[in-house]
């Protein structure tokens, strides 16, 4: 409990002193005879009422003017106050930028003190420091900085360079970066326990823009896929790093623009092993919907476990609807069903009727940097809405996941695909080579009346070697 200070103690009443009477008595008697002589003078002089007007009239003027200077200065704004000594507040109350950068340093006393005694000539206030020891020798320190919006990124690195540092990589920063990073690892750690297919996300968000690629244990011929051979500690190469996948096969992670510290492999690796020791799991919320036509249907988050049910639904499919799908042998199209329904490449959602029978699959899956778009429906529901319905929340779960755009790849002829890229009401752009019909929709939020957060993309980043 804060205790206020007590109020400041009255000033004592003087006492009342006969001495004080007796001043203002012959001030009274003082003031009544220079009144009796100013009418004296008005009254008998030869020129008293000139004297009285002027007099008057230098009241009045007297009057006006006390009246003025009085309402000039009542209504004067308040001073400036002194410029605060620290940076930050004088950046804080201008226009700001924020900065993510990262720069390698000499590790011995006196280094980290130099370079924020150089950011700070600049008027740079740093938010938040990391630092990252390097096995070779050296530390990289990573800062979320608040510049000058008159600062260009070039100085700010020539600064950093004249301060002793090397290998400086910075880009725009946002509000999402003001997070402290053990908060952030703890929020990705939540999502991946909740939902296995988080885990390529997580590793994304936690380690920038980079290039994850999931490698499965076998090719699609059922050979082993030696590509995917990775120990269980994991390799650094500098910008890329490899990770056994719980699930089989492995994770490989590429940042060419910038090395992986040991401290990042170490946070991906617990990831990993938080998803290995949670084993699959997929959220089992579902939503009942009603088509146009009164029928009911169910779309809810498919795994593995949809594997023999997916294959049936293969099984009724013709080979038109097949072949406009997987974009070749109708008679390969089991094989990607185990791929495609892993949580490792994507998200996939499943529609099936009151009486649980599996009639439509919806894939979001993850190519690199970009994400693709793919549907399957049976013949017999074709064209009753089913397809919009997955699309629609496949897009929103693109949104939630940040992807700035998805593409979806099929034929000039499948008009079924086109319609419903359509119906997103989203920008759209179409190519077409050799039959072959490719369109991508750039997401915006608004667009697709959802209420799932949606992160712009960042500015392309600064390096200097």
């Amino acid at each position: 409990m804060t205790e206020r200070d007590p109020a400041p103690a009255q000033r004592p009443l003087h006492r009342h002193h006969w001495r004080r009477d007796l001043v203002e008595l012959a001030a009274l008697f003082c003031a009544v005879a220079v009144a009796d002589g100013i009418a004296n003078l008005v009254v008998h002089g030869p020129r008293g009422p000139v004297l009285l007007v002027a007099s008057a009239v230098a009241l009045l003027v007297t009057a006006a003017f006390h009246t003025w200077w009085a309402r000039r200065h009542s209504h004067a704004p308040p001073p400036e106050p002194t410029a605060p000594s620290d940076t930050g507040a004088r950046t804080a109350t201008g226009s700001a930028a924020l900065w993510r950068m990262r720069t390698t340093v000499r590790d011995e006393p006196g280094s980290l003190a130099a370079l924020c005694t150089a950011l700070a000539r600049h008027d740079v206030d740093i938010l938040t420091l990391q630092t990252h020891p390097l096995a070779e020798g050296g530390t990289v320190d990573e800062f979320l900085v608040r510049a000058p919006q008159t600062l260009p990124a070039a100085d700010l690195i020539r600064a950093v360079a004249q301060a002793g540092g090397r290998s400086t990589w910075i880009e725009r920063a946002d509000a999402h970066d003001l997070v402290d990073t053990p908060t952030r690892v703890l929020g990705l750690a939540t999502r991946t326990a909740l939902d296995a297919a988080e885990l390529p996300l997580a590793l994304r968000q936690l380690l920038g823009r980079c290039t994850i690629h999931s490698v499965p244990a076998t090719t699609l011929t059922g050979r082993p896929n030696h590509a995917a051979d990775a120990p269980v500690e994991g390799v650094l190469e500098a910008t890329v790093m490899r990770l056994r996948d719980p699930a089989g096969g492995a994770i490989t992670v590429e940042r060419p623009y910038l090395p992986f510290t040991p401290t990042e492999f170490a946070r991906a690796r617990a990831l990993v092993e938080l998803d290995a020791r949670l084993g699959p799991r997929v959220p089992r919320g579902r939503d009942v919907l009603t088509l146009p036509e009164g029928n009911e249907i169910t779309v809810r988050r498919a795994d593995g476990s949809d594997l023999a049910a997916a294959r049936a639904m293969h099984d009724r499919c013709s080979e038109r609807t097949l072949g406009l799908r997987y974009h070749g042998p109708v008679a390969d199209a089991d094989r990607y069903l185990g791929h495609l329904l892993s949580p490792r490449f994507g998200r996939t959602l499943a529609a099936t009727t009151a009486s649980g029978k599996l009639v439509a699959l919806g894939h979001l899956l993850w190519d690199g940097d970009e994400t693709e778009v793919a549907l399957l429906i049976e013949d017999e529901w074709q064209r009753r809405g089913v397809g919009s319905e997955l699309l629609r929340r496949l897009i929103a779960l693109a949104v939630e996941a940040g992807c700035d755009s998805v593409y979806a790849v099929t034929r000039a002829a499948n008009t079924g695909m086109v319609a419903a890229m359509r119906g997103l009401g989203l920008p759209l752009d179409y190519q077409i080579e050799e039959g072959t019909l490719v369109i991508t929709a750039r997401l915006e939020a608004s667009a697709v009346n959802s209420p799932l957060p949606y992160e712009l993309p960042r500015e392309r980043p600064y390096r200097q070697s």
